[in-house]
């Protein structure tokens, strides 16, 4: 199966020159993963928020938070990419994904699209053909998507 859910940003710093986004980075809370398709009151809500937090998976209790650093923002046949630095467990990767930037007021507004990373480049390794030979059917796909939205008051 899929499951959803939603992790938060801790704090970070957006920053633009003449209303464009230069760079910026943020700091993300992985204690704060929250399960969203498995009702909260349910036993298997607190099981998989466990098993994600776990050393099987994102080891929050070692790698408390993960970091993404702007490396770049250009367009690219009409949309803008932003590009990253990914710094989840021990590891840290360059993704490049598709977003929008807008400004109303004081406030600086970035949404990504669906993208996918591959959790294996992060040493995300329980359950992945990407490490084990002898799954058989009983693997889990490598692929997370991710959507990102993140707004920022200006200072």
């Amino acid at each position: 199966g899929s499951h959803t859910g939603t992790i938060n940003i801790k704090g970070g710093v957006l920053n633009t020159v003449d209303g464009k986004l230069t760079s910026g980075t943020f700091l993300i809370d992985m204690s704060s993963i929250t399960v969203l398709d498995i009702p909260a009151d349910k036993e298997g809500n607190g099981k998989l928020v466990g098993h994600l937090t776990s050393p099987d998976f994102f080891d929050v209790e070692k790698y408390p938070n993960a970091t993404f650093e702007i490396t770049g923002l250009e367009e690219v046949d009409g949309k803008m990419m932003l590009s990253g630095n990914l710094a989840l467990k021990d590891a840290k990767n360059n993704v490049t994904f598709p977003v929008s930037v807008s400004h109303d007021g004081n406030t600086v507004s970035l949404k990504s699209e669906t993208f996918t990373i591959d959790r294996s480049k992060w040493n995300v390794k329980y359950g992945s053909k990407s490490f084990f030979d002898d799954l058989g059917d009983k693997f889990i796909n490598d692929d997370i998507e991710l959507k990102i939205t993140v707004k920022a008051t200006k200072s």
